[in-house]
């Protein structure tokens, strides 16, 4: 018997089906930098070197980890893209960057045309969300490396700062303050430890008092973007912390110089009732919860005392709403 690459687990059929499907999507995320027509082995970007004297160009590549297990147990594709281009994001605009464009990377067991769809239309929501162009990426059927209804996906995201406008930290000084930002929940880290607390005990479907949504819904909510936020107040802020893996502590430190300390007053907000299900059905520990998961605060910044009124006032404007949590020592 012949064999050909359809029988080897590879469908090209499903590949050609597949990019025509999510051309439109990330077209609609164009802008004028992007260059079309030149040629097909790479993605093509001009930005207007003229807005700046002095351009540094900052990029991050991140995936979204098993949160992913979650939309497989739902079924549901379409929130994972935005979960990935908005961390990204995040994680540039932190530094002070303006995000430019982001390319994705896609792996299948077996290539579903409708679930590729999904989750490039989640890519183009965010980028449209945040003025970034979805410029490229790649789609690969693995059989045998992975199983038939899972696939894996990662980003990558390029920004562009003024080198005299990087944010890193160098200004935080003994007495700045910290202002927490809310997280719309887990965001897309801790996971592993959360689907071995709830789904040893819970259906990924079920109802659970204090949450609003179920046990599914609610690991699946949106990673939150932060770059309105991050654009508005950064020229009053000393630092950033987008707060992923290793808890407020663990990434708040990397913006901190080594002579200084952090005191969170973690009775400053209430833990959001998803958290507190996580420690209570599995026993973890508090101080397990603080170093795993970001607690209900995906952002933080710090602020000298002089310029915590305005930074203040400039979030209600925008009706956001931070949280006084803690202070540099």
């Amino acid at each position: 018997m012949a064999i050909d690459y359809k029988t080897s687990g590879v469908n090209i059929q499903a590949g050609d089906e597949t990019v025509s499907r999510i051309k439109d999507y990330a077209k609609s995320t164009f802008n004028k930098n992007v260059l079309t027509g030149i040629g097909h082995f790479g993605a093509f970007y001009e930005f207007d070197k003229n807005e700046f004297e002095n351009p540094v160009l900052v990029s991050s590549v991140d995936g979204v980890g098993t949160k992913l297990k979650v939309a497989f147990m739902m079924d549901k594709h379409d929130t994972v893209g935005q979960d990935l281009v908005n961390h990204c994001i995040n994680d540039i605009a932190v530094c002070g960057a303006k995000p430019l464009y982001f390319m994705d990377y896609l792996a299948f067991g077996k290539l579903f045309p409708d679930k590729a769809e999904q989750i490039i239309k989640g890519f183009s929501i965010a980028c449209k969300e945040n003025n970034v162009a979805l410029i490229g990426g790649e789609t690969a059927e693995m059989p045998g490396l992975y199983s038939e209804d899972e696939y894996d996906i990662s980003g990558t995201i390029v920004g562009v700062v003024e080198k005299e406008e990087i944010i890193d930290g160098s200004k935080v000084k003994k007495g700045n303050v910290l202002l927490g930002f809310k997280s719309t929940g887990l965001h897309t880290n801790g996971y592993s430890l959360a689907r071995k607390v709830l789904f040893e005990k819970y259906d990924v479907n079920e109802k659970v008092d204090n949450l609003e949504l179920t046990i599914g819904e609610e690991l699946l909510r949106i990673h939150k973007s932060y770059l309105t936020l991050i654009s508005k107040i950064k020229s009053k802020v000393n630092a950033f912390s987008h707060i992923t893996g290793g808890g407020i502590i663990g990434n708040t430190k990397r913006v901190v110089p080594d002579k200084l300390s952090i005191k969170i007053n973690w009775s400053a907000w209430k833990i959001p009732p998803i958290f507190e299900l996580i420690a209570k059905t599995g026993e973890v520990p508090e101080d397990e919860m603080r170093e795993v998961f970001n607690l209900g605060i995906g952002l933080v910044a710090i602020v000298s005392q002089d310029n915590v009124n305005e930074v203040l006032n400039i979030c209600k404007s925008i009706q956001e709403t931070p949280i006084e949590m803690g202070i540099i020592e």
